[in-house]
């Protein structure tokens, strides 16, 4: 019994009531936005105390899985939202009892309304395409430590919800707001924390590759899928052993734009040539064990015919399958990226990597 509840030490649980209000961020959102939205979050929370390297590292963050409700306030346009995300909560100022944290996390929510002509005719939600969407939470908390087992909280978030242009329309809903909250921890909040000598690694530069896959329609409501075939190479460099810098080159092909120019007959014979995109980018991957949270930056060096803005984003995560220090491998992941221009999403990428 003694090793069971030492195993659960530095687990607990989050509720918080959140209030907030659907920002507009594009004068295409037509639909009215109600005065007040609501939410409700369950956040299954651990604070690491060094079991692995990593933790020690990043100054023993809190992780979690978060399950959150939310009634955008007009049922009949918006509907309700379901979401559940893994989260990552990083210590901005500590005082004693009280701290400052900083939280993110992504994961995937279900919509129980959606665009639709027919048979429901909710064709005035131009915000949300499809019932199932990535999602976005961010949040940042104040926080009182009553004792080992209690905290309460205030803060401030954002959420956001949408497809990735898999389906159109797709313009997403952005709720921000402010939140209270408890958290409960059976044994302790406050585990004793391991510290030790860490071995030194290496500020190592790799070779890495990507192939990636995703979807957009041709542009028309429940039109058919076009796949989008995505190749990337990039030089990484870490350091801290914690972070890495990278920067390379991005190529992409897309089947939906390449339809485009077919069906209206538009370049005939240059089709393919203006279907595909190359880019320079560069970015900052922070490390979490087998966990890597990628942000990039891109810079379009070929547009296809269909043009954007000449930048790009693209925020996401590599989950490693592989980590060694030696050998001719030392890196194999499975990564998930949204691609993004500001707040026009382009499209949602998984793919394979690798590192030598």
């Amino acid at each position: 019994m003694g090793q069971n509840t030492k195993s659960w030490k530095g687990f607990g649980i989050e509720a918080n009531l959140m209030w907030g209000r659907i920002y507009k961020h594009t004068k295409n959102f037509k639909a009215p936005v109600p005065d007040i939205s609501g939410a409700f979050e369950l956040n299954f929370v651990q604070q690491t105390y060094g079991k692995k390297d990593w933790e020690q590292r990043r100054n023993y963050p809190v992780v979690g899985l978060g399950v959150t409700y939310t009634d955008y306030g007009i049922d009949s346009i918006f509907g309700k939202c379901f979401s559940v995300y893994p989260n990552l909560q990083l210590p901005i100022i500590r005082f004693k009892n009280v701290e400052w944290t900083f939280r993110a996390g992504f994961g995937i929510a279900y919509a129980t309304r959606h665009y639709e002509r027919a048979p429901v005719w909710d064709t005035l939600n131009n915000a949300v395409g499809t019932h199932l969407n990535n999602y976005t939470m961010f949040s940042t908390h104040i926080r009182y430590r009553v004792n080992e087992h209690w905290d309460i909280q205030i803060g401030g978030n954002f959420s956001h919800i949408s497809n990735a242009s898999l389906r159109t329309p797709n313009l997403g809903i952005n709720l921000y707001g402010v939140h209270i909250g408890l958290r409960y921890f059976p044994i302790t909040s406050q585990p004793e924390k391991i510290v030790k000598k860490l071995s030194s690694l290496k500020n190592r530069w790799l070779a890495q590759f990507r192939l990636g896959i995703s979807a957009n329609e041709a542009g028309v409501p429940n039109g058919p899928l076009y796949p989008i075939y995505i190749a990337t190479a990039y030089a990484s460099k870490r350091y801290k052993g914690k972070n890495k810098v990278f920067a390379g080159l991005d190529y992409s092909y897309h089947e939906n734009i390449y339809s485009f120019l077919r069906n209206n007959e538009i370049e005939p014979g240059k089709e393919k040539s203006l279907s595909w995109k190359s880019s320079v980018f560069i970015g900052q991957e922070y490390l979490f064990g087998r966990f890597g949270v990628h942000l990039q930056l891109g810079y379009y060096l070929k547009e296809s015919y269909l043009r954007l803005e000449k930048f790009y984003q693209k925020i996401g995560c590599n989950v490693y399958f592989l980590q060694r220090e030696e050998g001719f491998l030392k890196e194999s992941f499975l990564s998930i990226h949204l691609k993004t221009h500001k707040t026009q999403a382009e499209f949602a990428e998984v793919g394979l990597g690798i590192g030598f």
